[in-house]
C-alpha cells in the first residue's frame, strides 16, 4: 500500500477588522506625498492662469487707447521712427543712426521726404478733401511732364464694286502733354505738443497737409487755368452737353443728357454735383411720378440717378445762370492724375520760433487733366 504525501503551503494572512491595527507609517507618507503633488499641479495651473489673464488685460489696454486699432498692431519701422524723430525734435538732436534711416529728398528744395506709410495715410486722406480721386484714373509719375499718345483720326471702310479701287486712308495720332506742378503749403505747431509723447503728431500732420492739399487740388481739376496748375474740367471748350433754360433743372433734361452720351462710357459714368444742386436733383419725378434719386439699399454705397452713381463735387457751381452745375461722364476713361509722389517735408525751428511754434513746410507734385472730352456731358445754365 502506497502512501502519498500531501505537501500544504503556507497562506499570507488577511487583516480584518478584528485584526488590531499595524503600522501606518508608509501609508500616511504616500497619501502625504499625492496630495503634495495635487496641491503642486493646482498651483502651477492657476500661475499660468493668472498670468494668461493679465496678457489679455494689457493687450485689452493697448487696443482700447485712443489712435490704435487693430489694423495697426506691428511696431513702427526704423524709417518711421525716426521721421517721428525728426518732426519732434529736429535732425540737430536726432541719433547718428536715425538720421541714416530718413531718406533725404534730392529735390532743390531739400528736406526730408516722408515714409511710406505717412504717404499711405495722405493718400487715403486726399480722397475725403479731393473726390474727383475716386472717380478719375490715378498713377504715380517720376518725370515732371508726361506725353499721352492720342489718335485723332480713324481708318475710313468704304464698299467697293468689282475691278473698283480701294479708298487710301490712314489713322491720325498725336499727343498731349500733361505737366506735373508743384503744390506746397506750411504747417505751425506749438513746442508743447511736440514735446507732448502721448500726441500722434504724424497723423495730425498727414490730415493738416491732406486737408490742404485735397483743398487745392479739387479746385484746380475742376476750374484750374492750366498755367502753373492743372487744367480743369470746366475750362474745356470741346465737351458736348444740352442747355437748359433758366437755373431750373428737368427731370427731362437729365435724362436727354443720359442717353446723350454713349453707351461705351455711360456703362461706367457718374454724376458730379455739389451739394446744393443734389438737394434740387433729389426733388424730380419722372412722368411717372417716380423720383429719378435713388438712395442706396447697401450702407456705404453711392446713390444713384437713373442706375448710375453719384458724387458730391463741391467745387462745382451752383445751378445759376452761365454756370455748369452738372457733369455725367466716364472719369476713368477721360480724366488722369498723375502723382510724383515724394510728399516732401521741411522742419524750420527758428521762423516763427519766437511765438513757440515749429513750422512745417510741406511740398508735393501732382498733374491732372481731362484726356478725352467725348466721355463726358456737361449740363449747362443759358446765361
Amino acid at each position: 500500500m502506497k502512501h502519498h504525501r500531501i505537501e500544504t503551503r503556507s497562506r499570507l494572512p488577511v487583516e480584518t477588522r478584528n485584526d488590531p491595527p499595524g503600522d501606518l507609517t508608509e501609508a500616511i507618507a504616500a497619501v502625504t506625498e499625492l496630495r503634495t503633488a495635487a496641491t503642486e499641479a493646482q498651483t502651477r495651473h492657476s500661475t499660468e492662469l493668472r498670468a494668461a489673464q493679465d496678457r489679455i488685460a494689457a493687450l485689452e489696454t493697448r487696443l482700447n487707447r485712443p489712435g490704435t486699432g487693430t489694423e495697426n498692431t506691428t511696431e513702427p519701422n526704423a524709417e518711421r521712427r525716426a521721421f517721428a524723430s525728426f518732426v519732434r525734435t529736429g535732425v540737430e538732436r536726432m541719433q547718428a543712426d536715425e538720421v541714416r534711416a530718413l531718406n533725404v529728398s534730392t529735390d532743390t528744395a531739400g528736406g526730408f521726404l516722408a515714409p511710406e506709410q505717412f504717404l499711405t495715410e495722405l493718400d487715403r486722406l486726399l480722397v475725403e478733401f479731393s473726390p474727383i480721386r475716386t472717380a478719375a484714373r490715378v498713377a504715380a509719375t517720376s518725370a515732371g511732364e508726361i506725353l499721352l499718345p492720342k489718335r485723332t483720326g480713324t481708318l475710313t471702310a468704304a464698299w467697293v464694286g468689282e475691278g473698283a479701287a480701294t479708298p487710301n486712308t490712314q489713322p491720325a495720332y498725336g499727343q498731349q502733354k500733361i505737366d506735373v506742378h508743384e503744390l506746397a503749403c506750411h504747417v505751425d505747431v506749438s513746442n508743447r505738443l511736440l514735446e507732448d509723447a502721448a500726441f500722434d503728431i504724424e497723423s495730425e500732420l498727414a490730415r493738416d497737409f491732406a486737408e490742404e492739399f485735397g483743398r487745392a487740388e479739387s479746385a484746380a481739376f475742376i476750374a484750374g487755368t492750366g498755367i502753373g496748375q492743372p487744367k480743369g474740367l470746366l475750362t474745356e471748350t470741346t465737351v458736348p452737353g444740352i442747355t437748359t433754360d433758366g437755373a431750373t433743372i428737368l427731370a427731362e433734361e437729365l435724362i436727354a443728357l443720359y442717353h446723350s452720351l454713349p453707351s461705351f462710357y455711360a456703362a461706367n459714368a457718374v454724376w458730379a454735383m455739389n451739394r446744393t444742386t443734389i438737394g434740387k436733383i433729389r426733388l424730380l419725378r419722372n412722368e411717372n411720378g417716380d423720383f429719378l434719386w435713388h438712395d442706396s439699399l447697401a450702407e456705404g454705397n453711392p446713390a444713384t440717378i437713373l442706375g448710375r452713381p453719384v458724387i458730391e463735387f463741391p467745387d462745382l457751381p451752383d445751378a445759376e445762370d452761365g454756370a455748369i452745375p452738372l457733369i455725367f461722364g466716364d472719369f476713368a476713361a477721360g480724366f488722369r492724375i498723375f502723382d510724383r509722389v515724394n510728399l516732401s517735408v521741411l522742419r524750420d525751428p527758428y521762423s516763427v520760433q519766437v511765438n513757440g511754434l515749429v513750422r512745417f513746410h510741406a511740398r508735393r507734385r501732382v498733374g491732372g487733366a481731362m484726356t478725352k472730352a467725348e466721355a463726358f456731358r456737361f449740363l449747362t445754365i443759358e446765361a
